[in-house]
């Protein structure tokens, strides 16, 4: 059975910074208030009319990793897009994104909808489709546009100064056997998926849904009706999290008889800055090899990864031969890990 491993990487995230004290112009909030709770200094935000969106921000991610693995669009066999924000309810950007790199090239897409655990969940099935020799060569995108269905009020400021806009892309295929430099040791050594449906009102958009759906919401025309805006119960996400990260992680450390001083680095899904550091601080690691930046973005949920690993990648965090560790949780509830001989 064939490995696989990630031949390139990229990211974008739109122009328009967005900081903690421009939203406290229009909602009871502050820097302090959000640094202390979230970590997050600022974040980007797309422009409406300057043409960003999940599927264009995608796009542009998906050059630069395309270019960084030295292959045309041409030569991918299969698009994977992860994201809880398409440009539609449908179709999923996936096809948009087809049609942007390469419209006469009609390869399949598919569209993961595992929100936070997205890109962990549609890298896992790259790698399958890799190993069983299916395809050579998968782009695997998360994109997310949150900041056009936020509350920026007061009211909804609890969800809102946590997300933000982007896009991360990867390029999965099949890793070389028997060389021997450092390349011939990269391949994603396994991947961990887990779900528990029970919790997945505590984060979550109720509607537009085929129970309320856009006719119902019209007739209403009711103003105080918040079921289109994400709801997040934070205390008990937060504490779910920290439990599931940890063993998810523990469960991929496991399964290939590694410890934690042995990771070059662990890529946590950027949520909240004190998940990551209560996980950093359980797993014993070291400042150097866990990697942040929801400083800078927030959370951008399925793009939050595949943007870090592009910038931990760009910044020479990585070396070819080292152990990378991704971990993710959120809604659905929904959590997942994989370890990466990069």
């Amino acid at each position: 059975m064939k490995s696989s491993m990630i031949l390139g990487v990229g990211h974008f995230v739109p122009d328009h910074v967005v900081t903690n004290n421009d939203l406290s112009q229009f909602m009871d909030t502050s820097h302090e208030w959000i640094v202390e709770r979230t970590g997050i200094e600022e974040r980007r935000h797309v422009v409406p009319g300057h043409g960003d969106t999940t599927a264009t921000m995608g796009y542009r991610a998906s050059l630069i990793a395309l270019n960084n693995a030295g292959i045309t669009a041409e030569e991918l066999d299969f698009i994977i897009f992860a994201t809880l924000s398409p440009d539609y309810y449908f179709p999923g950007p996936g096809v948009q994104l087809q049609e942007m790199l390469a419209p006469d090239h009609t390869i399949g897409a598919l569209d993961i909808r595992n929100q936070c655990s997205g890109f962990v969940y549609a890298l896992s099935v790259a790698d399958q489709f890799i190993r069983t020799g299916m395809y050579r060569r998968i782009l695997v995108v998360g994109s997310e546009v949150h900041s056009a269905g936020l509350d920026m009020t007061t009211r909804g400021r609890n969800v809102s100064v946590i997300f933000g806009d982007g896009a991360g892309a990867v390029v999965v295929g099949v890793a070389p056997q028997h060389t021997d430099n450092e390349l011939g040791k990269s391949k994603i050594l396994s991947t961990h998926l887990h779900s528990e449906g029970r919790h997945a009102r505590e984060l979550a958009v109720i509607s537009p849904s085929t129970q309320h759906w856009v006719s119902h919401i019209m007739n209403e025309n009711n103003p105080n009706d918040e079921s289109y805006y994400p709801y997040m119960n934070g205390n008990f996400v937060f504490k779910h999290a920290i439990n599931r990260f940890s063993e998810v992680i523990n469960e991929a450390l496991m399964a290939n008889g590694v410890q934690s001083s042995e990771l070059k680095l662990m890529i946590p899904h950027q949520a909240n800055l004190r998940i990551s550091q209560y996980i950093q601080q359980k797993m014993g690691l070291r400042d150097d090899q866990v990697f942040n930046n929801i400083m800078r973005y927030g959370n951008t949920t399925a793009a939050s990864i595949p943007i870090a690993l592009s910038e931990a990648v760009s910044e020479g965090r990585l070396q070819r031969g080292d152990l990378l560790m991704l971990a993710a949780f959120g809604s659905g509830f929904t959590w997942a890990s994989a370890l990466i001989r990069w």
